[in-house]
């Protein structure tokens, strides 16, 4: 109950009809990366003319192996995670400064983050973290036929958490998932098979969205009292009394 009341007192500071202002960050992660060297350098040596008997040459070879964490967002996903937001009409929505691969901050520090101004004009900051992201292939052949079905997938876990970032409580936190997509039926004359990675990467990013406003409605709007609930917005038309046909 306190978290969404300060969600309205500050919606009271900027205006009867104002809501507050949050920044939604692209999805953090990290990934640890493996690098393999292998040099083989020659050289000849000659103090008279390649010819001479006092030429030599000298042959080095060297290989060496290291790993490294890197740190990043990935920024395909929070697209659909605005838009959803921006339906329900509780929040304005502000632009953070992204996360680059020159930023000193460590991706995960959130509040170091705010603290040095990366989402200024903010009330709160939605955080999102991948938790996992899956790619699945798979060929299944139909019964009594020559065909069989080729299909991608793809299923995206991410975790989320509702900053204030004035006090630093977290106001919600709740894991969302989006999953998507593509079967095409082929046969043995077909010689290539193109699956559409776009469209399901489009329909994991809409079911995120979606997840992700659902459920800072149900954590955020049940908190509040009915008669200060901000109606959510649609584009559907108004109810019509009910006509017999007659």
């Amino acid at each position: 109950m306190r978290a969404w009341i300060a969600v309205v007192g500050l919606a009271c500071a900027f205006g009867a009809h104002a809501a507050p202002k949050v920044a939604v960050t692209d999805l953090a992660y990290q990934e640890r990366v493996e690098e393999y060297i292998h040099t083989v350098s020659s050289q000849q040596n000659s103090h008279a003319s390649m010819y001479s008997a006092n030429s030599s040459s000298s042959y080095n070879e060297y290989e060496s192996s290291q790993s490294y964490v890197e740190q990043t967002e990935l920024r395909k996903f929070s697209g659909d995670i605005k838009g959803e937001i921006l339906k329900t009409g509780m929040f304005q929505l502000v632009q953070g400064t992204p996360y680059t691969a020159k930023a000193k901050e460590d991706v995960y520090d959130v509040i170091k983050r705010i603290k040095n101004g990366n989402f200024k004009g903010a009330d709160y900051v939605l955080f999102g973290t991948l938790s996992d992201i899956d790619f699945q292939r798979d060929i299944n052949s139909l019964d009594r036929t020559d065909s069989y079905s080729a299909v991608l997938g793809l299923t995206l876990v991410a975790d989320f958490s509702l900053i204030n970032t004035k006090t630093f409580e977290i106001t919600s936190a709740f894991t969302a998932m989006g999953e998507g997509q593509d079967t095409k039926l082929v046969n043995g004359d077909d010689v290539r098979v193109t699956l559409n990675r776009p469209r399901v990467v489009r329909e994991v990013s809409k079911e995120l969205g979606m997840d992700v406003a659902r459920q800072l409605s149900e954590q955020l709007g049940q908190a509040m009292p009915e008669h200060e609930r901000r109606p959510m917005r649609n584009n559907l038309p108004p109810d019509e009394p009910a006509q017999i046909l007659r």
